[in-house]
């Protein structure tokens, strides 16, 4: 391995774990690279580069964070294998704790490692191409109604959504937006896009689940108030009515490192704490 990339949790502390990573480093003659803007705290260990360079002097990126951090080094990593490290809460997309940085490190640089790929989400509106690995979520301003959205399904109108959102979701965001607006849980492995709608108020207030080979928009009905469109929790900016959104997956967008330490149904086991989880037989009444 020539050189690591780091993406750094905004707040959390994470110059003992820079340490770890740049001493495994030393001994290896490897680069360690970060952004300029995070390695300021990172007391001079690691040499600072633009995001446009970061994926292309490094072979590996490392993620210290959780999932947002993982997200965003998804978005700068242009397709290189992300090494998450979890800083804080269990999230869904960190292989590794602290602990296991170094061994973990150990099996990448003798290539006993695998890649899976991860899925990207693509809204264009106008001119305007926004990228998401989670989910692009329509909301509803407070004070400016509901969101009334017309689902597009290959170029003919299938159902209207009346809700407080519509969310969007790829396999990766289907423990994240659409899992809190009541949308099942889907694989990684699966290919498809989730459409759900959050605190619904219309008849028809189900989820949906489509093929990334078919065609599929949103309109923001006439009626509707004033939409919020957010990417990843991230606000991109305001939508009219009136307006179409084009949507189209794009399968491979981000690669993940997987050691073989847990699997996905793992990880969420322990994140929703399913383990021990109540069965109807402690509800019975002697």
């Amino acid at each position: 391995m020539r050189a690591i990339g780091l993406v750094l949790h905004p707040r959390r502390d994470c110059v003992p774990v820079i340490e770890t990573i740049t001493s495994w480093a030393r001994a290896r003659q490897t680069d360690v690279f970060g952004l300029a803007g995070e390695v300021v705290r990172a007391n001079g260990l690691v040499k600072p580069v633009t995001e446009d360079e970061l994926p292309e002097r490094a072979d590996l990126i490392v993620s210290l964070g959780g999932d947002g951090t993982m997200l965003r080094a998804f978005r700068i990593g242009n397709r290189i294998p992300v090494l998450g490290v979890n800083l804080g809460r269990l999230g869904f997309l960190a292989e590794v704790d602290v602990p296991e940085l170094g061994s973990a490190l150990n099996a990448i640089d003798d290539h006993r490692f695998t890649v899976e790929t991860r899925s990207a989400l693509c809204a264009t509106m106008g001119e305007q191409d926004i990228v998401a690995f989670n989910d692009i979520a329509l909301v509803r301003v407070p004070g400016f109604g509901m969101t009334e959205v017309m689902l597009h399904v290959e170029g003919h109108p299938f159902v209207e959504y009346a809700a407080d959102a519509v969310v969007v979701a790829t396999p990766t965001g289907s423990t994240a937006y659409n899992f809190a607006a009541g949308g099942p849980i889907v694989s990684p492995r699966a290919e498809g896009l989730l459409v759900t709608p959050a605190a619904p108020h219309s008849a028809f207030n189900r989820a949906l689940f489509l093929s990334t080979t078919e065609k599929l928009a949103l309109e923001v009905m006439d009626g509707s108030g004033e939409v919020a469109l957010e990417a990843d929790g991230r606000l991109m900016g305001k939508v009219q009515p009136g307006a179409m959104i084009d949507l189209t997956a794009l399968p491979g967008a981000a690669r993940v490192v997987r050691l073989g330490r847990t699997t996905f149904y793992q990880r969420t086991q322990r994140k929703f704490r399913l383990i021990g989880s109540a069965t109807s037989e402690d509800f019975i009444c002697d």
